[in-house]
């Protein structure tokens, strides 16, 4: 081992990783874990504990937060003094008997250095219950022989590895949908019922045990068409991955774990997990996120053409009334548009709106060419994340009150419109301001576009709108949503 300065980051990322994986050494020791830390008290402090899946657990409640007992002291005072594992006292806890042992815990020096701190981190204790009445088999000697392995390795900071898959992917395999061991050259020399059977299910015929799993499973795999580059090295147990192997019938989760003892690979183990629905699933959603996009795609398609051809309608009107209606129309398509475009390039139903109101303003530059204005738009806050349900009716109607600033608040002037946007858990806020003209008489217009707006904001979107016309000049939109 190596001496090299702790840095408590290191520690921290460290013990971290362990506690990811560590639920897969409770499940194997059949026992209760604890890891422990010595406060500068000189005192044992319990920071976290896993319960075992696969046995009754001694801790009926969190233990985390508390100070080690007294029966538990003399081991993690041995272990803390010595740097060595604590093995098997008998303590009785809540009544029950179990076997009490304390593991050091030791990190590799960095990603790139096999070597471990010669200090202990932290220490584990593994408390696992005295059942007279159930008797050894194949399966717990196996169980609790990898589990003492993975133990040995935490001990001299091989374990957990840090290109070990810990992310959430689906169907992450677990010690009891199926557990193999391998040799060192990758030949099975144990496998679970639910591992054989998995084996099995997929199109491995016979026993696995003293046979090439690779070999085995190889014959499978060749008639999928979808074979994962890293499924040798699964199958061979040579690195700390995850894969899967897929036949006409059945997709298998795999895991492999190497072990390791004196920094050499001994072997490996295989957890397998049958997640032929799982994986089903995941492909309906696929499909389905690409239909929805490919829909909003083709909606949005569909709205520029209807804004194309409003606007050559417009071009061709020789009513300046009509050209102006259809030139709204087309305005309001192309928000509804603009929504439809941004759900096409994501895979859910929220999309940025800040975004979508950026493109919102650019449709004003053609309102204010067309009144002979200069419109400065300035923007504070953030809309953040919105439901599809509520940014497309919320887009049109700010379009709606944005065009209306710069038509009749800024026409034939210069000036500024400034959107404010205040985000909270359950409301948003927005003003909508100018400095133009105000309203006329003080008085809200009662015309479509207005009527447009209290549809969209009261009704649609059950929030409250009001219009203000300031001592200062212009006018004033204050909108407030329930989000």
């Amino acid at each position: 081992m190596k001496k090299h300065g702790s840095t408590v980051n290191a520690d921290i990322e460290w013990l971290h990783l362990l506690t990811s994986e560590w639920q897969l050494i409770a499940d194997l020791s059949m026992a209760d874990l604890v890891l422990w830390l010595r406060d500068p008290a000189g005192e044992f402090v319990a920071l976290s504990n896993a319960r075992p899946s696969s046995a009754p657990t001694l801790f009926y409640r969190d233990i985390a937060g508390t100070q080690a007992l007294k029966q538990w002291q003399g081991g993690l005072t041995h272990s803390f003094e010595t740097g060595e594992t604590f093995f098997s006292a008998v303590e009785v806890f809540d009544g029950m008997k179990a076997r009490f042992e304390v593991i050091p815990v030791r990190r590799r020096v960095s990603t790139t250095d096999e070597a471990a701190v010669d200090t202990p981190i932290a220490f584990i204790s593994r408390h696992t219950k005295i059942d007279s009445t159930i008797q050894p088999n194949k399966i717990s000697i196996n169980y609790l022989r990898a589990s003492n392995d993975l133990l040995e390795m935490v001990a001299h900071g091989q374990y957990p590895d840090f290109n070990s898959p810990t992310g959430s992917k689906r169907g992450a395999p677990r010690a009891n949908d199926g557990l193999i061991r391998l040799d060192e050259d990758g030949d099975v020399i144990f496998a679970s019922p639910n591992g054989m059977s998995a084996f099995n299910r997929l199109g491995v015929v016979g026993e696995l045990e003293d046979r090439s799993l690779a070999e085995a499973a190889t014959k499978v795999a060749k008639e999928s068409n979808n074979v994962d580059e890293s499924l040798a090295l699964v199958l061979t147990g040579r690195a700390a991955w995850r894969s899967d192997i897929e036949s006409r019938n059945l997709t298998l989760s795999l895991r492999a774990i190497p072990l390791k003892a004196n920094g050499r690979r001994v072997g490996a183990l295989v957890l397998c997990r049958d997640v032929t629905e799982l994986r089903r699933q995941e492909r309906e959603l696929i499909t389905k996120d690409a239909t929805i996009r490919e829909i909003h795609h083709r909606v949005k398609n569909n709205l520029q053409t209807v804004s194309s051809l409003l606007r050559m309608q417009s071009r061709r009107s020789k009513s300046d009334e009509i050209r102006e209606s259809l030139d709204q129309a087309m305005r309001r398509v192309s928000a509804i548009a603009l929504v439809h475009d941004t759900l096409s390039e994501g895979v859910n139903q929220d999309l940025d709106f800040d975004q979508v109101f950026e493109r919102v303003l650019q449709l004003t530059s053609e309102v204010a060419a067309s009144h002979n204005t200069t419109v400065r738009t300035l923007v504070d806050g953030k809309f953040g994340q919105l439901r599809s349900e509520i940014a497309t009716p919320l887009a049109v109607a700010l379009t709606e009150i944005v065009t209306n600033a710069v038509e009749h608040g800024l026409a034939n002037r210069s000036g500024v419109v400034h959107v404010n946007a205040e985000r909270s858990a359950k409301r948003l806020d927005i003003t909508v301001s100018d400095n133009g003209e105000g309203l006329k008489g003080g008085e809200v217009g009662a015309g479509l576009g207005t009527q447009i707006i209290r549809t969209l904001i009261e009704g649609e979107l059950r929030g409250t709108i009001k219009w203000f016309s300031p001592s200062e000049g212009g006018t004033k939109v204050s909108i407030s949503l329930p989000i």
